[in-house]
This record gives C-alpha cells, sequence and structure tokens, in this order.
C-alpha cells in the first residue's frame, strides 16, 4: 500500500506517511479488514481491541478501536538477553571526591519547606549578577511542600531532596530551611551521613538575624571557589542519562525512542548507565521489559513495580488505561498500550540490571528501571534524583520545560523541529543515532549547552494527604 509504513510482518495496521482529507499523517490504516472484537496489531504486539468492524484502508483509531488492558494478564519470565560487549571511552566533566563526575559545574539552593522558596530565589537573583567564572548555573529548587504532609509522602519528599543534592551536578548545596516546618534540617542531615559530603550546607532562617545577607555571604564563598573549577577527562563509566518522552505522537515509536533506545545501548557499550522510568507508560509492554531482566531477582523487582503501580490506580477508582492525552491522540495514538510499545523503545536492546524505587540512586552500571509516573517534570526530577547528570527528552509535540540536568529535546517528526527551534535540540525525523551520541557526549563535556537549560525546574510525586 503505497505511503503506508508497516512495522512489523505480524502488523494488521500501518501508518500513514502523508495526511489526505480522510486520515491525517500518523494515524493508523487498516492493512486488511478486521472483525468486531478482534486483536488489533500494530509493532507486532496487540494495542487494543476493534470496536466494531473495520474494512482494509480503513482509518483506524478512538472510534473504532479501544484498550484491552481491563482484561487480566498474566506474567512469566522468558528471557530475552543479549549479552554486552563493553569498551571505554571519555567525556570532559568535573571530578567529584564522591561518586561520578558532574557535567555541569552547578550550585543548588534546595528549600527544606516551600515557605523559605523567596529566600532561595532572592539569593540565587542576587549571586547572578556576580564574576561566575566556570559555574554554569544556579538553581533554586522551589517547591510547595515540606510541611503538612504525613507519612510516606512526608519521607519521601525527604528522601527526594537528599537524592537531588546527591546529583554529581552539583558542586556546591545550600539547604535552607525555616525552622519550625516538619521537614527539619536535622533529618535532612540524618539522611546524608552516609555519603560523608563535604559539599552541603544548612542554615535556618529562622535562626540568624538577616537570613538574605547570611545566605549571601556563604553562598559567595562557594561561589569563589567553584568558579575555579576546570573540567578534565572522565570515563564514560561514570555518565548516567535519564531516558524520558512526553507529549508523544505516532512517530515516537518509529524516530526518536529507537534512536534513544540505541543510545542507551552505545553507552551501556561504554559502562555507562540509562535509567528509564514512566511506569504507566510500561502498561500493555511490560512483560517484553520482563524479558529484559537480567535474571529472576531483577524480574520479581519489576513484577513488583508493575503490580504495585497497577494497584495504585486502581485503589482510588481509575483504569490502568487512562492515558493516552488529547494531544497524543490528535498525533495518531490511541491506546496505552500502543503507547507503552512505542516507548519502551527507549531502552534499547541491553538487559536491565536493576530496578529503582522513586527517591532511589543508580547503583548498578547498565540499563536500570525506576519507580515514577508519566507526569514530565515529576518523572525527570525522579531521573535527576536518581543520578541522571542528563535526560533524553523524546516529543513530537512540543515542550518548553527542563529540569535542574540539562534536558535534550528531541522532535519526532520534521515539523516540530522547524516550528519549535528554541525548544527541539535534535531533529531524530532526519538524524541517526551516531550524530545523538554525539550530541550526548558534546552536552555532557560542556561544548553544548541545551535549549531550556537555565530553567531548573523540580516536582514530588506526592499520593497522599496535605493538612
Amino acid at each position: 500500500m503505497k505511503n503506508i509504513l508497516i512495522i512489523n510482518k505480524k502488523d494488521n495496521v500501518g501508518v500513514s506517511l502523508n495526511s489526505t482529507s480522510k486520515i491525517k499523517i500518523g494515524h493508523k490504516i487498516a492493512l486488511a479488514n478486521i472483525k468486531k472484537g478482534e486483536k488489533v496489531i500494530k509493532y507486532g504486539e496487540v494495542i487494543g481491541i476493534a470496536k466494531s468492524k473495520i474494512k482494509k484502508g480503513d482509518w483506524v483509531h478512538s472510534h473504532n478501536l479501544t484498550s484491552h488492558l481491563n482484561q487480566k494478564f498474566t506474567y512469566n519470565y522468558s528471557p530475552k538477553l543479549n549479552k554486552v560487549k563493553t569498551s571505554s571511552a571519555y567525556f570532559l566533566g568535573y571530578k567529584r571526591k564522591h561518586g561520578n563526575a558532574g557535567i555541569r559545574n552547578d550550585i543548588y539552593l534546595i528549600p527544606t519547606v516551600g515557605c523559605v522558596n523567596s529566600l532561595a530565589t532572592t539569593l540565587k537573583n542576587k549571586a547572578l549578577k556576580l564574576n561566575l567564572g566556570s559555574i554554569d548555573n544556579i538553581f533554586a529548587l522551589t517547591h510547595q511542600f515540606g510541611c503538612s504532609q504525613l507519612g510516606e509522602d512526608h519521607n519521601d519528599f525527604k528522601k527526594l531532596l537528599v537524592s537531588l543534592a546527591l546529583n554529581p551536578n552539583a558542586t556546591y548545596v545550600i539547604f535552607i530551611g525555616l525552622g519550625c516546618e516538619n521537614n527539619q534540617l536535622t533529618g535532612i542531615k540524618e539522611l546524608l551521613k552516609p555519603y560523608k559530603r563535604d559539599n552541603i550546607y544548612f542554615y535556618n532562617a529562622q535562626d540568624v538575624d538577616d537570613d538574605i545577607t547570611y545566605g549571601f555571604n556563604l553562598l559567595k564563598k562557594l561561589i569563589n571557589k567553584a568558579s575555579k573549577l576546570k573540567r578534565s577527562k572522565v570515563d564514560l563509566s561514570e555518565l548516567t542519562i535519564g531516558l524520558k518522552c512526553g507529549g508523544s505522537d505516532a512517530f515516537s515509536g518509529l524516530t526518536a525512542n529507537p534512536k534513544v533506545g540505541e543510545v542507551s545501548d552505545k553507552l551501556v557499550f561504554f559502562k555507562g548507565s540509562s535509567v528509564l522510568t514512566e511506569v504507566p507508560e510500561m502498561f500493555g509492554a511490560e512483560q517484553i521489559l520482563m524479558n529484559k531482566c537480567l535474571d529472576k531477582n531483577v524480574y520479581k523487582k519489576y513484577l513488583n513495580l508493575i503490580t504495585n503501580f497497577k494497584k495504585y490506580y486502581t485503589d482510588l477508582g481509575f483504569p490502568v488505561y487512562e492515558n493516552p492525552s488529547p494531544g497524543n491522540k490528535e498525533g495518531g495514538i490511541t491506546t496505552l498500550e500502543e503507547k507503552s510499545l512505542g516507548c519502551i523503545t527507549k531502552a534499547g536492546s541491553t538487559p536491565i540490571v536493576d530496578v529503582l524505587d522513586y527517591t532511589e540512586r543508580v547503583k548498578k552500571n547498565g540499563l536500570n528501571v525506576l519507580n515514577g509516573p508519566g507526569n514530565d517534570l515529576i518523572a525527570s526530577t525522579a531521573l535527576a534524583a536518581a543520578g541522571a547528570q542528563l535526560i533524553l527528552f523524546t516529543t513530537g509535540r512540543g515542550t518548553p520545560f527542563s529540569t535542574i540536568v540539562p534536558t535534550i529535546k528531541i522532535a519526532t517528526n520534521k515539523t516540530l523541529a522547524i516550528k519549535k527551534k528554541s525548544w527541539i535540540d535534535f531533529n531524530a525525523y532526519t538524524n541517526d543515532s551516531n550524530k545523538l551520541f554525539e550530541l550526548v557526549i558534546e552536552t555532557a563535556s560542556g561544548k553544548y549547552v541545551t535549549k531550556q537549560e537555565d530553567n531548573g525546574e523540580i516536582a514530588f510525586f506526592k499520593k497522599g494527604v496535605t493538612l
């Protein structure tokens, strides 16, 4: 069939490569007659069930296709693992006393509670007027939490801030407390004890006479030290990249995501690490990832992750297929399983070596899976907390956001790449994964600065009660 992409020989739908009066580019076309109740196949996998009879050549979308994720699934471990041969390479980074090198020379100002957000922002703005030398950014990690959270939320938020403070890109960190909040500096210090870091400082605004002058004097001392640092050769085994997609379209699983997967494979070849998150966007494709788990222990951790996240949905009265978004559908994605099958191609072909809980940090080199939602900023913050110095963010719709680590925006289609040059760093529609890997190394070495790198936002995965 002309101008139709057939991804897998098992498929009974293809992808339109141009727009007509009836079917937009990226949307699905039936390759054969499909009966009502019959499985619809794309990527060689089931993406849903036909709601009505579909004729060959018909447009296939929300009007005649529905998710099958309301059915019960039985999982198993049938490993399909590729052996990984390793080699070495390097980037130019900032070596650290403890842990991996940084790819940026940044300073973080972290409020323990939202009440001191304005203080952190004031200090940042005053500091940006100074001579910063080799410093790349000063970030105020503002948020609305730190008080009135209970139980799991309280503990998770505290652990999130600690993990962010340990990100290799942070040359120095100042925790700024108020003094009366639930999230006390004493608790932060207790969690940091095992790491024995000497680059993290603390003060409570209520404990000093002039909180701005006190904080600014401390910040100036740290700026003086950090401004003189220089990059040096660092083995690529010290690089960790986060894998994320947002505002997907039908080309996400065909252009950008597979190329990100190839970059992940190449980094693992050089003994580096990558981290895949967005657990709800694995639903419908989770068995494929289960078969990538390195051993039964990793499989059990991944199975538990999937089971608990589905339970989180159903306990709150929501179906697990409450996705895709309006933008996804406009771009040609109909069901969550279709979105997931395209999403997981970011994981490449290497085995999953570990499964991390939310706020947990990478411990094993290779491909990791991280507990986190699909929300762009929450997931990207979790990746930074896991230790990713850089995030590869694929998008078919476009977004100007960035978290506190450099975020390479990768367009899935050429229209977006041309239209939003101020957002997009890489066009995956016309460029291959070798060029993307080169961009990763250039970014890690400070030779390329991503488009929204100074935005520096964070967000928290809140689940419980706020008082």
